[in-house]
């Protein structure tokens, strides 16, 4: 009877983290939810919508469940870092992954910053800030 008992125990305990590991979490929901309309985008506060450069992430984004999708007119693949406060957007038309901190996400509002390198003044990186909007 001892060993029924321990075979249930071991095999729900199984179960459950079976489970755990295919659940998605809240945040990986949103984010995967809807697609997103660039709402805004700022560089170092000023607005960045007409810029050559950063001009290209404005549009819909697309952040697909198995980790690929589009930004702008880039393609690529994202991830969350571990605490799903930070994602990071891999392109092949850019010459380093983004690291982007989340400063909102809800079922309507995806808003984030990052630190772009920049290359006329090396030591002063460029503060992007960038808002969607649920479609």
């Amino acid at each position: 009877m001892k060993n029924l008992a321990l075979l249930l125990i071991i095999s729900g305990i199984i179960v459950a983290s079976a489970c755990s590991k295919n659940e998605k979490s809240e945040r990986f929901l949103l984010l995967t939810g809807p697609e997103w309309a660039t709402d805004s985008i700022l560089a170092n506060g000023a607005d960045a919508r007409q810029d050559p450069v950063f001009g290209k992430f404005m549009g819909d984004a697309r952040f697909n469940t198995d980790g690929t999708g589009f930004f702008g007119i880039y393609t690529g693949t994202w991830r969350f870092n571990v605490a799903e406060t930070q994602i990071t957007i891999v392109t092949d038309s850019l010459p380093l992954p983004i690291v982007n901190d989340i400063i909102e996400l809800t079922k309507i509002s995806f808003k984030i910053k990052t630190l772009i390198p920049n290359q006329a003044i090396p030591d002063q990186p460029i503060k992007i800030r960038m808002t969607f909007k649920a479609k």
